[in-house]
């Protein structure tokens, strides 16, 4: 088993890319501090992962509090002594064209996909320090990389990450923690269901592989990434997009 005994944080662990990792990392031997703001989901998470090698351990929390998460990972680290693995994974969308996009729409996005990336890192990073290893996977986007008409705060904040990545990845290399994006393209969860059927059609016809991805096909870069098989590797965006972007 890959993650065999690592503490494994995924935030927006409960749904969609989330929630293909939390199970994956679990059947890999690893202890998941399964993180999402809905407890329904997260219920059923940990049903879903009951026969699997390691475990799932819910926490509800919400990335955008700040008092919220310093309490669940001093939680989480006073119970297993150590955060091997964080994925940033929790996002949200809010789309509108650029005259139309309203302000609090603008803002809640920054607030979840930016800097509840930047909360739940602060948070953890310190502990990492601490045992010298650690390993931080951040959640991008094709978006971030090439933008899309209607998603201007999307974009923005996926492109934030990978700067916060890359800026992350040269502070904290002397510590031996690594730190690499994941820039997935369209992918069959919860978030792309909402597209309407035009522009499903649209994307669809534009990405060479024919298909949308699966949420386990990104899932399986995050193991990748998570287990030292990669331990020569940081700093990377890596882009799960079924050739979309060539």
């Amino acid at each position: 088993m890959r993650l065999e005994g690592k503490v494994c944080m995924i935030t927006g662990a409960a749904s969609g890319i989330g929630r293909a990792a939390a199970l994956l990392f679990a059947q890999e031997g690893a202890i998941v501090v399964a993180c999402d703001v809905s407890k329904e989901n997260l219920d059923v998470l940990v049903d879903e992962a009951q026969d699997l090698s390691g475990k799932v351990d819910p926490y509800l929390l919400d990335v955008t509090n700040r008092d919220q998460v310093k309490e669940v990972v001093e939680r989480v680290v006073q119970k297993y002594g150590r955060i091997d693995v964080l994925v940033n994974n929790a996002g949200i969308t809010r789309d509108a064209l650029l005259v139309r996009m309203r302000e609090e729409d603008w803002d809640a996005v920054i607030s979840v996909n930016l800097k509840g990336v930047f909360n739940v890192t602060q948070a953890v990073v310190p502990y990492m320090i601490k045992q010298r290893s650690g390993t931080i996977i951040n959640t991008s986007s094709v978006v971030g990389i090439h933008g899309n008409a209607g998603q201007t705060n999307y974009a923005a904040t996926k492109a934030g990450v990978i700067g916060m990545t890359k800026t992350w990845a040269k502070e904290l290399a002397g510590r031996n923690i690594r730190v690499n994006a994941v820039a997935p393209g369209f992918i069959e969860t919860p978030m792309t269901e909402k597209l309407p059927e035009r522009i499903r059609e649209a994307t669809l016809s534009q990405i060479p592989l024919g298909r949308f991805g699966k949420p386990e096909e990104v899932a399986n870069v995050y193991l990748f990434l998570a287990s030292d098989e990669s331990s020569y590797i940081t700093g990377q965006v890596i882009v799960v997009d079924g050739g979309l972007a060539i």
